[in-house]
């Protein structure tokens, strides 16, 4: 887990990095606001379109080779971002970004699934996503003070971004092809007998609770679970990344500098990986299943939407970021419990390309936001008002979450009943 979560927040700061250096970049290449927002979400096209092969492509080559050759092309093409020298190579090498970066994220959440029973998986999701708050706390962190390296050696400011946050993934890749198992079975941490205990736990599991391996493993794609669950997804990280991205900008618009922006921009991360950490586990205790399960999904995503609109609304600097501060740990503290779903009723090659179609069509919602965001910025000339879209469209999502959770879980009911036996009504 701490490797896993090292790779990840080294890849959240890769995504991240160009909303800092966008406070420099789009007066550097003559880009709107709009053209800006349409090259930050291509990675999210690139993502999508290359996400589903590149995690049934992990479950045949394995986690520890395929993980390294990610993270060692995702490297470089952030490094070349440093280069850019128009609008579009600008959008090409986000694409490529994307395309790089493709099975990431669903391949640790299907190698989750080879590694913990359900019974632990959220918590351990949650602990990998708090990569993602912490990798945002430091990227704003070093994000505002890379920008301060502006003349030293002929480079600008926002090309010091790219460069110091692509080299990481580059060095990182050769130590995760080194020592990163492609499984239990590898592990040299555990006993023969921890194997075998969690081998058959895992596969007890499976055989109890209506797990689907279609065969064909894009057959999953069209699984109505599947197709359920990735078009409820869309809300979160539509509102988690046009947060994430455009945070940078409300706080610059506050009056501070951009040393001063990026250390302000760490404490909503703070705040959010407490609540990765928090909700995860009170689901556990509470018994994560049924209604639990629901709406420790749902609650904190409302949370979050009321807060987003809160920060419109309310009058004050303060007022408005300590609001931003509580939709940023709503937005990602509901997604851990989501997570430990898909694993539930699929398995094998089914559960890699499972996930990483609900994975890619979600983060679609990154594609609209970068998109919306700043177009309802250039409309408004408010860099607040966007706001309200990510608002609405969190509320209308956690409904739909609500209905769909609901749906799955009666439906896992009546997988679970033996057969010849009476079904719940």
């Amino acid at each position: 887990m701490p490797l896993l979560g090292l790779m990840y927040l080294i890849a959240y700061i890769d995504r991240q990095n160009i909303s800092y250096a966008k406070l420099q970049m789009v007066g550097s290449l003559g880009l709107s606001e709009t053209a800006y927002g349409l090259g930050a979400s291509l990675f999210f096209l690139g993502y999508f379109l290359f996400e589903v092969p590149a995690n049934v492509f992990l479950e045949k080559v394995g986690a520890r080779r395929w993980f390294a050759r990610i993270m060692f092309t995702w490297g470089i093409v952030t490094i070349l971002l440093g280069f850019t020298t128009s609008t579009a190579m600008f959008y090409t090498l986000r694409f490529l970004l994307g395309v790089a970066e493709a099975g990431f994220f669903p391949g640790v959440l299907f190698a989750m699934t080879l590694w913990f029973p359900q019974a632990h998986r959220a918590r351990m999701i949650g602990w990998f996503m708090i990569a993602s708050a912490f990798a945002n706390a430091i990227g704003a962190a070093i994000g505002g003070a890379l920008l301060e390296l502006d003349g030293i050696w002929g480079l600008q400011g926002w090309q010091w971004v790219f460069l110091a946050t692509g080299l990481p993934a580059v060095i990182l890749a050769v130590i995760v092809l080194r020592i990163l198992p492609d499984g239990p079975a590898t592990a040299p941490w555990l006993s023969p007998e921890q194997k075998t205990w969690l081998t058959r736990t895992i596969e007890s599991e499976r055989a109890d609770g209506g797990h689907a391996d279609h065969g064909n493993p894009f057959a999953a794609l069209l699984d109505k679970r599947v197709l359920m669950l990735a078009g409820v997804y869309i809300a979160f990280p539509l509102s988690a990344y046009g947060l994430s991205y455009w945070l940078p900008t409300v706080v610059k618009s506050f009056g501070v500098s951009n040393l001063a922006n990026g250390f302000i921009n760490i404490i909503p991360w703070i705040i959010t990986a407490a609540a990765l950490w928090w909700v995860p586990r009170h689901a556990a205790r509470t018994g994560a299943s049924g209604n639990a399960l629901t709406w420790h999904v749902v609650g904190p995503g409302l949370i979050a939407a009321v807060a987003l609109a809160l920060s419109v609304v309310l009058p004050g600097a303060a007022v408005k970021f300590a609001c931003l501060c509580v939709a940023a740990a709503g937005t990602f503290s509901a997604q851990p419990v989501f997570w430990s779903m898909p694993g539930s009723f699929l398995k094998g090659a089914s559960a890699a390309a499972g996930i990483a179609a609900i994975n890619s069509v979600g983060n679609l919602g990154g594609f609209i936001a970068q998109n919306v965001v700043p177009f309802i910025r250039d409309q408004t000339q408010s860099n607040l008002v966007p706001m309200f879209f990510l608002s609405a469209c969190l509320a209308v999502g956690c409904a739909l979450m609500f209905i769909v959770l609901t749906a799955l879980r009666r439906d896992a009911a009546r997988r679970a009943v033996p057969v010849g036996a009476a079904r719940p009504a």
